[in-house]
């Protein structure tokens, strides 16, 4: 067996980036950004009024009068310079005219016919928002994850209406055994719902990728021969059960046969030891196995970081350090992922740790992450922790 670590330095060894497409600036959101992005002009492209009042040209005092001598609004600007006693009716977000150097608020004049007067202090502010305030042109915008709702506002406003993202890597699913049946389908004795293939395919999606749900195959060889050749295209292969040692486990065989090039065959840890992974036909395929914790717990820890190599982005932020709300018995010799749920007195660890218990990952928060032989731990002490995915 060989190390958590170890496996995944192997495992995104292969993967690469993936090149870039541009799409319409509605359908970024969730992709990753693949070239520079800089905004292409100033934000706003013009001095505009902050509030609706006057604007005038010089300082004022109250009792000050001016000439009204036109109007601007939002998209309607006045044609034309302000001199001193003249002032313009100016409404939120108009361009600020010429010559104008502070808006006077609504309610602190008093307006008759063409002529306002000044009733109350204006105070320091001028009510100006100064072309540029909030961006200039070139300013950079590089986020270093999948693009969201306010990235997009942003990207909007700096003038793009396409983007150059990477593409969505497409993440072949396969699910394996004789037991499964597809959700929602009658049970008959002996079989259950296959569940983890469509969590794992929900992970994904949700960090940037397509996936690809394939039928269930069968412990045939010629049913997992089949379902590989439906899995050509697809950036990544995932097959899931059958990478034991078992007489029904035959990915290994099968994909061997097939010219597999095996980068390794089990990692120590818990839950998720059966894991293997290489390349079949230039095509990664990561082996996981068939218990669901332990499948989805191998997404979080080995699939996601592949994802983000893939897409472009950095590695995913360095594990949580939180304390623990209970103390923890010593750990045995592989590296333990125990679901635990984080609550105001720090992290409380699950006392059922099996791997066939969905119920108790979905209620997690956190993965605590145990080290090989790791000393018993009392209650306040820190633990590294993994954030669960949604």
């Amino acid at each position: 067996m060989i190390s958590v670590e170890t496996a995944l330095a192997h495992l995104l060894s292969l993967v690469e980036r993936l090149p870039g497409e541009n799409v319409a600036l509605r359908a970024a959101s969730g992709r990753a950004p693949s070239a520079p992005l800089a905004a292409r002009h100033d934000q706003p492209p013009f001095a505009a009024s902050a509030m609706d009042g006057y604007a005038i040209a010089g300082d004022a005092a109250r009792g000050d009068s001016f000439d009204v001598i036109g109007e601007a609004a939002a998209g309607h600007p006045f044609d034309g310079a302000l001199a001193p006693g003249k002032a313009v009716r100016i409404f939120t977000g108009a361009p600020l005219p010429a010559g104008a150097t502070r808006v006077l608020l609504q309610e602190d004049v008093a307006r008759a016919s063409d002529r306002v007067t000044l009733t109350a202090e204006p105070g320091v502010g001028t009510h100006i928002r100064p072309a540029g305030g909030d961006f200039t042109l070139g300013t950079p915008h590089q986020p270093d994850r999948l693009l969201g709702s306010r990235d997009i506002a942003l990207l909007a406003a700096m003038g793009y209406g396409t983007v150059t993202v990477t593409r969505r890597p497409i993440v072949a699913i396969l699910m394996t055994g004789d037991e499964l049946r597809p959700p929602g389908e009658p049970l008959r004795p002996g079989q259950i719902t296959a569940s983890n293939g469509y969590g794992l395919a929900a992970m994904v999606e949700a960090a940037g990728a397509e996936a690809r749900l394939l039928p269930i195959a069968r412990d045939t060889a010629e049913s997992l021969r089949h379902a590989f050749d439906l899995a050509q295209g697809a950036d990544l292969l995932v097959t899931i059960g059958g990478a034991s040692v078992g007489d029904h486990d035959l990915i290994a065989q099968v994909a061997g046969d097939a010219g597999l090039d095996l980068s390794f065959h089990k990692v120590a840890m818990r839950p998720g030891k059966p894991l293997l992974a290489g390349t079949l036909c230039e095509q990664p395929l990561v082996g996981l196995p068939g218990n669901p914790v332990s499948a989805m717990v191998c997404g979080v820890v080995f699939l996601l970081p592949m994802l983000r190599r893939m897409l472009g982005l950095p590695a995913a932020a360095a594990p949580e350090h939180l304390p623990l709300a209970a103390p923890l018995a010593a750990n045995g010799p592989r590296q333990h992922y125990m679901r635990a749920t984080l609550g105001p007195g720090g992290l409380t660890v699950a006392e059922r740790q099996d791997s066939s218990l969905l119920t108790v990952l979905t209620d997690a928060t956190h993965l605590v992450v145990r080290p090989p032989d790791d000393a018993a731990r009392d209650s306040g002490e820190t633990v590294e922790a993994l954030p669960l995915p949604p």
